[in-house]
């Protein structure tokens, strides 16, 4: 069995991008919401938990196209803030996808924090949708520390500002390769890879 076609629920040209090189492996086309519809559709993530909001977008898009639709939902949980940003990461600040100011706020917030007590973590929560009756899901985690200023330009998001586990440089400043291999996204991609890779032999 092989698949055509998926359809990935970003309108976020880096987003698509990275999972594009994570899904390289299979022979099929991988499109964004902009290639399907001109203007992106607004789908209301108003779940609680990563999970439920990569459900609605997976849904949403599977339901309106009957494409496989692979989703994520993915945020960064600081410690010093409880958990914060979470869910509402890309929106943060206030208006959805405003990187600069997501930023500013984080480091204002935790500008008392000395650096030992900066941890935090990138979670990602992948949903992939077959069809009614078979739906993929995987998670995972990138643990690590905030910085005190944004540094590197490889990346998009909260990434000019974690410094991943081990390492001194921050997700921003490392190549997209090692990326992949120590992302959240790039974990949670590499599960469902594996589950599909499971799905499409038998």
């Amino acid at each position: 069995m092989k698949i055509k076609e998926l359809i990935v629920a970003t309108g976020n040209r880096n987003k698509l991008k990275e999972i594009k090189e994570l899904l390289s492996d299979f022979e099929m086309t991988v499109k964004g919401m902009k290639d399907i519809w001109e203007t992106v559709p607004e789908i209301e993530e108003n779940g609680t938990t990563f999970f439920d909001n990569a459900g609605i977008k997976a849904d949403w898009v599977f339901g309106k196209t009957g494409i496989w639709t692979l989703a994520d939902d993915s945020g960064l949980c600081v410690d010093a803030l409880g958990g914060e940003p979470g869910v509402k990461s890309a929106r943060f600040a206030g208006e959805h996808g405003d990187t600069k100011a997501n930023n500013r706020k984080l480091l204002s917030l935790i500008s008392e924090v000395p650096y030992e007590k900066r941890t935090a973590r990138f979670v990602c929560a992948t949903v992939l949708h077959i069809n009614e009756a078979i739906v993929l899901k995987a998670e995972g985690t990138c643990e690590g520390k905030i910085g005190f200023k944004e540094s590197g330009s490889n990346g998009f998001g909260y990434d000019p500002l974690f410094y991943p586990e081990g390492y001194d440089k921050t997700l921003a400043e490392i190549s997209n390769i090692e990326k992949n291999r120590i992302s959240h996204r790039g974990k949670a991609l590499q599960k469902i890879k594996e589950m599909l890779h499971g799905y499409l032999s038998n």
